[in-house]
C-alpha cells in the first residue's frame, strides 16, 4: 500500500518561514511527479508547486520567488520550502505523487492527509 506521510505545518508569523516534508511509502511505487496543493478555507484546490523525477519544476504565479519545491529521489521525499510568507498562504497543504504501481501494473495518484500551513499578519 502507497502512503504519502506530510510533516511541518505550524503556525508562524508573516514573513517567516516554514518547511513541509512528504514522504512516499510502497515498495512497487515508481514515482514520476511530486508536487503540494493547498486549498484554503471557502476556496477550491489549487496547485502550488510540482517536480518531475529530472527536477523540472513549476510553480503557481503568486508563490514564485518565494517557493521552493525539491525532491530527494532516493528518499521518495518531497520538499517545499517556503519563505516570506503572507496571511494569503494560510491553508490546508496537501502532498501529491504521480507514478506507476509495479504491483498492479497501473498508473497511481496517490495524496497525503494534509498539513495546516497558518501565517498570522
Amino acid at each position: 500500500q502507497v502512503q504519502l506521510v506530510e510533516s511541518g505545518g505550524g503556525l508562524v508569523q508573516a514573513g517567516g518561514s516554514l518547511r513541509l516534508s512528504c514522504a512516499a511509502s510502497g515498495r512497487f511505487f515508481s514515482i514520476n511527479n511530486m508536487g503540494w496543493y493547498r486549498q484554503a478555507p471557502g476556496k477550491q484546490r489549487e496547485l502550488v508547486a510540482s517536480i518531475t523525477r529530472g527536477g523540472s519544476t513549476n510553480y503557481v504565479d503568486s508563490v514564485k520567488g518565494r517557493f521552493t519545491i525539491s525532491r530527494d529521489n532516493a528518499k521518495n521525499t518531497v520538499y517545499l520550502q517556503m519563505n516570506s510568507l503572507k496571511p494569503e498562504d494560510t491553508a490546508v497543504y496537501h502532498c501529491n505523487a504521480k507514478g506507476f504501481d509495479r504491483s498492479t501494473l497501473r498508473d497511481l495518484e496517490v495524496w497525503g492527509q494534509g498539513t495546516l500551513v497558518t501565517v498570522s499578519s
